[in-house]
């Protein structure tokens, strides 16, 4: 039933509301603050001392993107522990907890790097594993009385995230060149844990729903159903899924045991997400060739929502190498910048702010608040009256593509930097602007996207494999990179004429238009569905 008029007259933002955006702010900025000096900090640090000054840049990139990987792995835990056992505020406060050890552990371990790596798995564990929790914990303290002002939170909780983003990336180098690694991995230690403290002090006012039963027509119990062939046994969908676990198992084992016909620079990380990935894939074309099989076993509309959800996972897997791409800007970006000359002499630069190549990550959320609004007043609307439909696969499809001219551009820069020209840092304003673009019409249509296609009891399956694409994403750096090092990789970069890094840049460029082709074919035999809520 609709909400009238005498409802929403003189309904109320909750009173617990200013707790979550306060922490929401904290957090934000102590996540932005530590990830975005990640890789300027490990490359001069004593803990690649170990390595070849030639290989830190490319050690600093694997445990960055990494690191990334783990903050998107988890939201799969903490989404588990708080449907399961805890609730979402039991599971928001401990693992926040996890998460200020996790920058002290940082601040602390700056020449340890056992101590420093435990840091990045407890930030990993805390960011990734609330993630998908509090934006939903917000839509628990509304009412049908006062829903119609969860947009404003939902704003506020968007542009706080970028507004975080934006002065950490500014500020957090300041703080590393200034003051050193203690300080500048120290200050979003305290950020986070004012967050904590104030999410904390509205404890008593929250609206806590308890963990929810398990759902006997959810996502897993339909594909386990399938994949047993309900009445008819097993059937071909059951023997490739077992072939998807006893790759993952090869993989693993082989990564294990090592040797020689181990690639060395393969680590357990990337082996483990492509074990994962092998798993999701064939057990995803199991359950699609019997699904049918699940019948009568679970409602019909159960049924559907899997085999929709399953065509979302396609589209998904397709945008995850827009993810390599964009998550390179806080690392093989910073790295360029750092080859280039910032324009001091330049009347028009911010020379008393902007001092270091690793601030330029600023310009990502500054742009994203710039540009999501002038795409929905401006832009969408100008395009339909010149007879361009602007649909959510087209936007994420031409935000793929984008994402490459970014990186063509950056090769381009690349090249000039090689050949020993002086480059301006103001340069990479224009890749920024182009990949921005590119997020902006792939992130934020993205989740819409998600939404519309899941029945209401697997959007939030849709949001853990909406955050496993971008860890997919940044396993397809890791093992380029890994790839790149190989004797043939080796001698093909060579008869290029070009460096590793040009040629790499160019590389990520082609991933992305290949991807953006194989996404508008995809797209054009995709059938729209509309699982909106009724009004």
């Amino acid at each position: 039933m609709g909400v009238t008029a005498t409802e929403t007259t003189g309904a109320r933002l909750p009173r617990q509301i200013p707790y979550i955006i306060g922490n929401e702010a904290c957090e934000r900025f102590s996540f932005y603050g530590m990830r975005n000096i990640l890789v300027s900090f490990l490359t001069g640090s004593v803990l690649l001392a170990y390595l070849p000054l030639a290989e830190r840049e490319g050690m600093a990139k694997e445990v960055f993107h990494s690191f990334v990987i783990g903050v998107y792995f988890f939201p799969l835990l903490g989404g588990w522990l708080s449907d399961r056992f805890f609730g979402k505020y039991n599971t928001i406060f401990w693992l926040s907890l996890l998460y200020c050890a996790g920058h002290a552990c940082l601040a602390i371990f700056e020449h340890n790097r056992a101590g420093f790596y435990t840091g990045l798995f407890l930030i990993a564990l805390g960011s990734g594993g609330i993630k998908p929790l509090v934006s939903a914990f917000v839509g628990d303290q509304f009412t049908q009385a006062n829903k119609h002002l969860a947009k404003v939170v939902y704003d506020a909780f968007y542009w706080t995230i970028n507004f975080g983003s934006f002065f950490a990336s500014l500020l957090m180098p300041l703080l590393l060149n200034g003051f050193g690694p203690a300080v500048a991995f120290g200050v979003p230690g305290v950020l986070m844990f004012i967050a904590t403290i104030i999410f904390r002090l509205g404890r008593d006012r929250y609206v806590n729903l308890p963990p929810s039963p398990a759902d006997p027509d959810g996502f897993t119990n339909v594909v386990r159903t399938a994949l047993r062939g309900g009445a008819q046994g097993s059937g071909p969908g059951t023997y490739v899924a077992i072939a998807g676990v006893a790759l993952a198992t090869s993989l693993l084992a082989g990564w294990a045991l090592g040797g020689e016909a181990w690639p060395e620079k393969l680590g357990f990380v990337p082996t483990f997400c492509l074990a994962l990935g092998a798993v999701l894939a064939l057990g995803g074309i199991g359950t699609a060739l019997q699904l049918e099989r699940a019948r009568g076993f679970h409602s019909d509309a159960a049924v559907d929502g899997v085999r929709a959800l399953l065509r979302v996972l396609i589209v998904f897997a397709i945008v995850s190498p827009f993810w390599s791409l964009f998550d390179q800007k806080a690392s093989t970006w910073v790295l360029q910048g750092k080859a280039m000359e910032i324009p001091h002499a330049s009347w028009w630069w911010p020379s008393w702010l902007v001092k270091d190549a690793t601030q330029m990550q600023a310009l990502n959320p500054l742009l994203v608040m710039l540009l999501i609004p002038f795409n929905n007043l401006v832009l969408y609307p100008a395009l339909a009256k010149l007879g361009f439909k602007v649909t959510a696969l087209r936007r994420m499809g031409f935000g793929i593509a984008f994402s490459g001219l970014a990186w063509v551009f950056a090769g381009v820069l690349q090249l000039s930097i090689d050949g020993g020209d002086p480059v301006s840092l103001a340069w990479q304003i224009a890749p920024y602007a182009l990949l921005t673009f590119g997020e902006v019409l792939v992130s934020a249509t993205g989740l819409e996207f998600a939404y519309s296609q899941s029945p209401s009891n697997m959007k939030g399956v849709i949001m853990s494999f909406w955050m496993l694409s971008v860890t997919f994403g940044n396993v397809w750096v890791l093992l380029t990179n890994a790839g790149v090092k190989s004797a043939g990789m080796q001698a093909m970069v060579a008869s290029s004429g070009v460096s590793e890094t040009a040629f790499l840049m160019f590389f990520f460029a082609g991933f992305a238009f290949a991807a953006a082709l194989l996404f508008a074919l995809y797209a054009r035999r995709y059938p729209m569905q509309d699982h909106y809520r009724a009004g």
